[in-house]
């Protein structure tokens, strides 16, 4: 198995659930494997022959998207595509993580993977053309779409997360104000890990799947939420995305329903009060 994007939030934790259940993994982080340099990844993964290879590489920015959206395609569509086809040249299944970023916003209720995409950003656009490259480049694949990804290993990564974020300004003592109209279904690496192993492990059938977070809520009562079981007393003050000045556009609702892979067996998440107690528990062993 390989593991490609290793040092960030969720490759961290993908190698550590892999290891755990008794795989072998070699793991890849930037600086052994840089995605957009397409020849490379033709070598390294052909030089393997995995039986698996889990993506978690991505230009993750989304802002910084809107400035430099050559560099979102290069590694969320041009880059998936090398590793899709280096997966289809030495006979691997590819499991390729996507974002809710992809749809609009405009559906009441919770986004199913029938629901057409309509990416508002650029980097949405970028993770779009990835999942096309990948689930066209070969048949043995899955694209699974997350939404808000957190976990504790984000803390020792440059750009975190959102718990971290708010967290941190709890204990500076900085104002906290967060949207209140913006929904999500926010993911924890940890509980995403193990059940991406699952779905490799127990063959579910190769496509597209949504394995957001457990609950749907707006990140204004995320935050609230955050500080309550954190033990902070901290304020977190109602805005808007109307306020938002923000360069990427953001969906009003990207919540994702995991019914379809619920259905083929797969463990549900679990809620977000239990995933903020082992986030907790976790970071401070760490």
């Amino acid at each position: 198995m390989i593991v490609i994007g290793a040092e960030g939030q969720l490759g961290r934790e993908l190698v550590r659930e892999s290891r755990k259940r008794g795989h072998r993994v070699r793991s890849w982080g930037r600086a052994q494997l840089d995605i957009t340099d397409a020849a490379a990844v033709g070598r390294k993964i052909g030089g393997e022959r995995p039986d698996w290879v889990l993506n978690a590489a991505a230009y993750n920015d989304v802002d910084g998207a809107e400035a430099s959206p050559a560099d979102a395609m290069a590694a969320n569509a041009l880059g998936v595509r090398a590793v899709a086809l280096a997966c289809r040249a030495a006979g691997a299944t590819l499991l390729h993580y996507s974002t809710d970023y992809v749809f609009g916003g405009r559906k009441a209720g919770v986004y199913s993977e029938d629901d057409l995409p309509r990416p508002l950003s650029a980097y949405g656009v970028s993770k779009l053309a990835g999942e096309c490259f990948a689930r066209s480049a070969l048949p043995a694949h899955y694209v699974l779409r997350v939404a808000g990804l957190y976990g504790p290993a984000g803390r020792a990564t440059r750009r975190g997360n959102f718990v971290e974020a708010v967290l941190r300004r709890c204990e500076a003592g900085r104002r906290l104000a967060v949207v209140a109209d913006q929904l999500a279904t926010p993911t924890f690496a940890p509980a995403l890990a193990s059940r991406s192993l699952a779905v490799l492990e127990r063959r579910v059938p190769f496509g597209l799947y949504h394995l957001g977070g457990g609950e749907r809520l707006s990140w204004h009562e995320f935050a609230t939420r955050i500080c309550s079981r954190s033990g902070r007393r901290c304020h977190v003050a109602a805005t808007s995305l109307v306020d938002s000045s923000l360069p990427a556009v953001r969906p009003r609702n990207s919540a994702l329903s995991n019914r379809l892979i619920h259905a083929a067996g797969i463990e549900p998440m679990p809620g977000v009060d239990e995933c903020l107690r082992r986030y907790l528990e976790l970071a401070c062993r760490a």
